[in-house]
């Protein structure tokens, strides 16, 4: 099979789809791997690694795509991209496309097979290519809110973890997954107080045992989220529903307007919509807007700015989705592994994914009824 990595184009994303070992280990079973040149220069690897792994540089991101049997990226294509699909082809890469009605429908016009990192799911319904990057962006959250908090950066010029005599931070989580519980294994390092708001009783549990306390939990009810979120210097968006489902709106925009002014909302749910009302997509070039007085942070692509540390963490899991796929071939493949199946969300002009075919109001396909 031909696999082709094409240079990412989206705003600041310095990621790459595979690192120069995954080459090695496709080019040794006979696979032929395209990667445009330049494309690992942001996550710090140089074409002359993946030359000597066995890929072939291309300067043309059209040739790749004219080539590739599988097209391998990191975030969603772009509206330049569109044209440069072909039929039948494969893309493997996050597709969020609940969110994003306009790219499901320019893949279904090209009829792509469009696989979602976010969308494989296994038996357990853990998400494992989603996990890496959700770990990371938790992470990511508290120091970008910290930063924001800063009087010179707009914010109400408080310091998350208080000094002695004067109160901490106040941040306020929604979702106790594994976003959620990396930002509040940060935002506790810093010393603030954490409120963690989930409508899962088990998980509720599960933080409240490993964090020992430290962590206020909260059931998920309108009650518990308006006093935390009024009480909030920093709150943080951390939804997921399966399924690639878009994000339900847990903060309208009226409870928003009366929190405090100058505090933070970092929505790490935006790629599924955003959890909170006032929340719109924003880039790394322009990453914040304010809407009266309280600033949100709403990049789509956080994990992209520590691209060294997400390029490694991402694949070292996509990589064996890959070589199934290159080795098997799509069918066989998505036969033998459930997971793989869940990811499909897109076969050629059909829908597979049943929150995707929600939000367009199109029927979902079973993907073992289509291929």
């Amino acid at each position: 099979m031909i696999i082709g990595i094409p240079k990412e184009i989206k705003d600041n994303e310095y990621r790459v789809a595979i690192v120069p070992a995954g080459v090695k280990e496709l080019t040794a079973c006979g696979h032929k791997v395209l990667i445009e040149k330049n494309a690992g220069t942001g996550s710090g690897i140089g074409d002359a690694e993946y030359r000597q792994a066995g890929a072939l540089l291309i300067d043309e991101r059209g040739e790749i795509f004219d080539q590739a049997d599988l097209i391998v990226k990191v975030k969603e294509p772009l509206y330049e991209e569109f044209p440069l699909f072909r039929s039948g082809q494969i893309l493997f890469t996050y597709l969020h496309l609940a969110a994003n009605i306009p790219v499901a429908e320019a893949l279904l016009s090209k009829n792509v097979v469009a696989i979602g990192y976010e969308t494989i799911r296994l038996s357990d319904n853990s998400l494992p290519l989603l996990k890496p990057m959700s770990e990371i962006a938790g992470k990511l959250a508290v120091q970008i809110g910290a930063h924001y908090l800063e009087k010179n950066s707009g914010g109400r010029g408080v310091l998350l973890g208080g000094v002695p005599g004067i109160p901490k931070g106040e941040v306020t989580i929604l979702g106790g997954g594994t976003v959620g519980m990396n930002a509040a294994k940060i935002a506790l390092g810093m010393g603030a107080h954490v409120h963690i708001v989930d409508r899962n009783p088990k998980c509720l549990s599960y933080l409240d045992d490993i964090f020992q306390g430290r962590a206020t939990t909260l059931y998920s009810n309108n009650h518990n989220i308006e006093e935390a979120v009024l009480n909030s210097d920093l709150l943080i968006g951390a939804v997921l529903l399966p399924g690639g489902q878009k994000a339900p709106h847990l903060v309208n925009k009226e409870l928003v307007a009366q929190m405090r002014k100058g505090a933070v909302i970092v929505d790490v749910a935006i790629d599924q919509g955003g959890c909170i009302e006032t929340s719109k997509p924003t880039t790394h070039s322009n990453p914040i807007f304010t809407w009266e007085g309280i600033i949100h942070y709403c990049v789509c692509n956080i994990p992209g700015i520590v691209a060294r540390s997400s390029t490694l963490a991402l694949t070292n899991l996509t990589l064996p989705y890959i070589v199934k796929i290159a080795d098997s071939g799509l069918k066989e493949a998505v036969q033998s592994d459930p997971s793989l199946a869940a990811g499909v969300n897109i076969y050629r002009d059909k829908v597979t994914c049943s929150g995707v075919a929600e939000v367009l109001q199109l029927p979902c396909h079973p993907i073992l009824h289509l291929i």
